[in-house]
């Protein structure tokens, strides 16, 4: 993280300093330094505020970003429903109610199916895999012509990497057993449980423990250990299933109104390009790191029931999977055309990544 620093800063230096030579100040202004205005931006989440890890994301974007600036570009990070409700970011975003938004890109399927690709498939792409896609694969190239229509521009802000399947209050010991829960789960993940029999829900991070205790919801699935921990997830159901099928590598997303970033000098648009790709290299670094101990305290203290999906549920699921992501594509256009990029890139990294990461993680287990 030093050398990232190191290179953020670098680069911001740069940028600030790029003015070459003969931009310099004439007739003996030499020592004149014009006075800079701050830009003050708000930028709005999906997330309780400085909720470990997905809140606090946004907040360490803020400060690097005005650390770099030099306090040129202000930014202010406002919680869940501190400014707007949870699953609004997006339109307040596009319309302009603030400059910035960090959410997850499968909470706006209502607007344009394509968007759930950006977050995460079900047994689609890791955490590794994704940021392949999008920085070297045509992802963010897609990305951008989805959200255009909206008037934002996207920008990867972090991953969780392999979720966990969540938390139940009974056991799955076959796919029948998935028929008629009610479960927390957004995006494909939900579409694929309603295939299965369940029923969906669509809840902020802020309810899920409520919902969970008081029977609105059977199970829900969250994040994983770091962020279940926090909420207490593990006093309000029995079991914890693993692994996240259906978030195998969930990105989260910036958001910026393209309105308000074209305004910005290309010195403060770099700064915030740059210091977005730390952030989402940081997060997954924060979560791979603050899972592990998460996983044992909900072990060792408060005795979890951990336990595996049986092997003929992940394989109907992902059977279901596939059936629901071809014909999401086949109904939409724009859906049509990412998951055709999507999935040429999924086949080729699971074709190599068999014979590397996958072969050595077998090897060294």
């Amino acid at each position: 993280m030093k050398l990232k620093q190191l290179i953020v800063a670098a680069l911001a230096t740069l940028v600030l300093a790029g003015c070459n030579q003969d931009c310099a100040p004439q007739d003996g202004a030499a020592n004149a330094i014009a006075p800079q205005e701050t830009i003050k931006w708000k930028l709005v989440t999906s997330w309780p505020k400085n909720f470990p890890g997905l809140g606090t994301a946004p907040e360490r974007f803020a400060d690097k970003v005005a650390e770099l600036s030099g306090g040129r570009l202000e930014i202010k990070v406002y919680g869940a429903g501190e400014l707007v409700p949870a699953l609004q970011v997006f339109d307040a975003v596009s319309q302009g109610t603030a400059e910035m938004g960090h959410s997850g890109a499968y909470y706006w399927k209502g607007k344009t199916p394509a968007a759930q690709f950006f977050t995460s498939v079900p047994f689609g792409l890791t955490a590794q895999e994704m940021d392949g896609w999008i920085q070297y694969g045509g992802g963010q190239e897609l990305w951008e012509e989805v959200y255009a229509p909206f008037n934002l521009l996207p920008l990867p802000g972090g991953n969780t990497g392999v979720q966990m399947g969540g938390w139940f209050n009974k056991e799955i010991n076959s796919v029948d057993d998935l028929k008629g829960l009610k479960m927390r789960i957004p995006g494909l993940g939900g579409e694929v449980l309603a295939r299965a029999g369940g029923t969906p829900v669509t809840l902020p991070g802020g309810e899920l423990f409520t919902s969970l205790q008081t029977g609105v919801i059977d199970a829900t699935e969250w994040v994983g250990p770091y962020n279940d921990l926090a909420f207490g997830l593990y006093k309000a159901a029995e079991y914890y299933y693993y692994p996240g099928w259906h978030e195998p590598g969930s990105m989260m997303e910036f958001t910026i109104n393209k309105d308000a970033f074209a305004k910005l000098p290309a010195d403060l648009q770099a700064i915030v390009r740059v210091t977005a790709a730390a952030i989402n290299d940081d997060m997954l670094a924060e979560y791979t790191t603050r899972n592990q101990s998460a996983l044992v305290e909900l072990i060792e203290k408060h005795n979890v029931d951990v336990r595996p999906f049986p092997d003929d549920v992940l394989q109907k699921l992902q059977l279901l999977s596939d059936e629901v992501v071809a014909e999401v594509a086949a109904a939409d256009p724009m859906s049509g055309k990412v998951y055709k990029s999507f999935k040429a890139y999924r086949d080729k990294v699971k074709a190599y990544h068999a014979v590397t990461e996958q072969a050595y993680i077998n090897a060294r287990d």
